[in-house]
């Protein structure tokens, strides 16, 4: 049985078209206020197949061309995701494989590009694909028994959405290594000491307390939030150096916001506890 939506929520957020009735089936996308609600609703297990795919792929394409100012990626249901359907596996052509994973990272990539924070809530079983997913957003939160796993070795073959790498950058090559190879589970908590998953909530409120963090990043400084995840890439894929390369056009950009303009006043107004509503413009 899929979770209730989360209370307040709506198919469109101010200043964006209506969500399309449907567009993403499995996914349902919703909005509350500036956040962006996207869960994963393919009972009995989100298993990633054909149309969980299709759904994923057309709403990358949505929140590409219609930013939120953030997004929380949620499932439905008991479990997050039992991961790829094995089907999948013996339908493919080995001759065509090579393109249709190009096609499933794709959307990986898109996810990891949208300008605004990302948050992934993962609050029991997170296999494969959907683990791979959440390696591409900026923060991921779980219950500390979630259960993750890219457990491709069973079926002989490899994560190909990414989420090795992914790994390897939150957590060290070492410990991705580790994981993919072995095949095992690892608990939330785990993740929690390797730095790669970010908060921890308790099972009985966990989707509330995830949609709360999720939604003070989308209340608060966009344009700033934009451009941390500009430089925190700069340095991933070159160094300190061209992260220090990117800085200044980074933050001349910021400076220039309306939301900085007025925290500044704010600050010096009512002091570092002021309470400017972002606009996040």
């Amino acid at each position: 049985m899929s979770a209730a939506p989360t209370p307040g929520t709506a198919d469109t957020s101010p200043g964006l078209p209506a969500v399309p009735q449907d567009a993403f089936f499995p996914l349902r996308l919703t909005y509350d206020g500036p956040l962006a609600v996207l869960t994963m609703d393919s009972p009995p297990a989100n298993t990633f197949d054909a149309a969980m795919w299709r759904g994923w792929a057309q709403a990358m394409r949505w929140l590409t061309e219609h930013p939120p100012r953030a997004l929380l990626v949620r499932a439905g249901g008991r479990i997050v995701s039992a991961g790829v359907d094995v089907q999948v596996f013996a339908d493919l052509d080995p001759d065509t494989a090579e393109e249709f994973w190009h096609g499933q990272l794709r959307i990986t990539q898109a996810l990891e590009k949208l300008p605004c924070p990302t948050v992934f809530a993962a609050h029991s079983l997170t296999l494969t694909a959907a683990f791979e997913l959440a390696l591409a957003c900026d923060l991921i939160v779980a219950t500390a028994s979630a259960r993750f796993g890219l457990v491709e070795r069973k079926v002989g073959f490899t994560p190909s959405m990414g989420g090795t790498q992914r790994l390897a950058e939150r957590a060290g090559p070492g410990r991705a290594r580790e994981l993919v190879m072995t095949g095992d589970l690892y608990r939330g908590a785990t993740l929690a000491d390797w730095g790669v998953v970010n908060a921890l909530f308790k099972p009985a409120t966990f989707h509330a307390d995830a949609h709360a963090y999720a939604l003070r990043l989308a209340n608060g400084p966009t344009v700033a939030h934009s451009a941390t995840k500009q430089v925190v890439r700069a340095y991933l894929d070159g160094g300190v150096e061209a992260a220090d390369g990117l800085l200044p056009a980074v933050a001349g950009r910021v400076a220039r916001s309306s939301d900085h303009a007025r925290a500044v006043a704010a600050f010096l107004a009512d002091g570092p506890e002021h309470a400017t509503t972002y606009a996040g413009e």
